[in-house]
């Protein structure tokens, strides 16, 4: 039964994905920013909906132009953060661009894209980031740099906070935690280790009951402090919610 229902999530999220490919080649460049950010929070909750995974959210948006910084745990985290912030401009790895339909989308939605073994590729996407925020963008970043299994936290890489002590945007700590039932943290959503796309998509599909939290923290203002200060407070923060 649990593959047949797996089958059927799979089925029905195949032509939702091409459809999202056919709005961000098709409309985005025709709509306003409101616009668009209304049709990327619809595609997200749809895409968590036919999953069959639920969704909480808590704490309050921010207006625009912050940096917002959260733990990672799954390559659906980005669709579980727009679903409650579809305004996030997510930094994410280079060779997520060219993952099938994946990385269409997640282009399409205006991600900035980093080599990171590059050090002068991160200072490219340090000023896009902070001219970014400057400009009233939110911008979502995974400081950790890679997925983690959770609760415990990868260490904080502080590069990309720069660009938000660089024009001392407040920033946005954000706690995501996947669960399922006898699972507070699930293993259905890890994406770790030599763990593929398809794989993953399919124990996903599998999982009973499984659930993302997504809770916003309170603003943490840059007030002086250097990236490196600032990152120790940031995993401070999630990790305490995280438990």
């Amino acid at each position: 039964m649990r593959a047949l229902a797996a089958s059927w999530r799979l089925a029905r999220l195949v032509p939702h994905v091409l459809h999202g490919l056919w709005i961000v080649r098709r409309r985005f460049e025709l709509l306003g920013a409101a616009e668009r950010h209304q049709l990327i929070q619809w595609w997200s909750l749809k895409t968590l909906r036919i999953l069959g995974i639920a969704l909480k959210a808590e704490g309050a948006a921010l207006p625009d132009g912050h940096l917002l910084v959260a733990n990672h745990v799954s390559w659906l985290d980005i669709a579980a953060v727009h679903a409650v912030l579809p305004q996030a401009r997510f930094v994410s790895k280079a060779d997520v661009r060219h993952w099938p339909l994946v990385g269409a989308l997640v282009e399409g939605v205006g991600t900035l894209f980093i080599e990171r073994s590059s050090k002068r590729d991160a200072l490219r996407v340090v000023h896009q980031t902070a001219a970014a925020l400057q400009a009233g963008d939110c911008v979502a970043v995974f400081p950790e740099g890679t997925t983690g299994a959770g609760p415990a936290l990868l260490p904080f890489h502080a590069n990309l906070l720069q660009a938000a002590v660089s024009v001392d945007a407040p920033l946005l700590p954000v706690v995501l935690r996947w669960h399922e039932p006898g699972e507070r943290f699930s293993s259905s959503a890890q994406f770790i280790g030599d763990t593929t796309l398809v794989q993953s998509l399919w124990r996903i599909a599998s999982a009973r009951g499984l659930g993302i939290d997504v809770q916003l923290l309170p603003t943490v203002m840059v007030e002086g402090r250097d990236r490196r200060a600032l990152g120790e407070a940031l995993r401070g923060a999630v990790s305490l919610k995280l438990g």
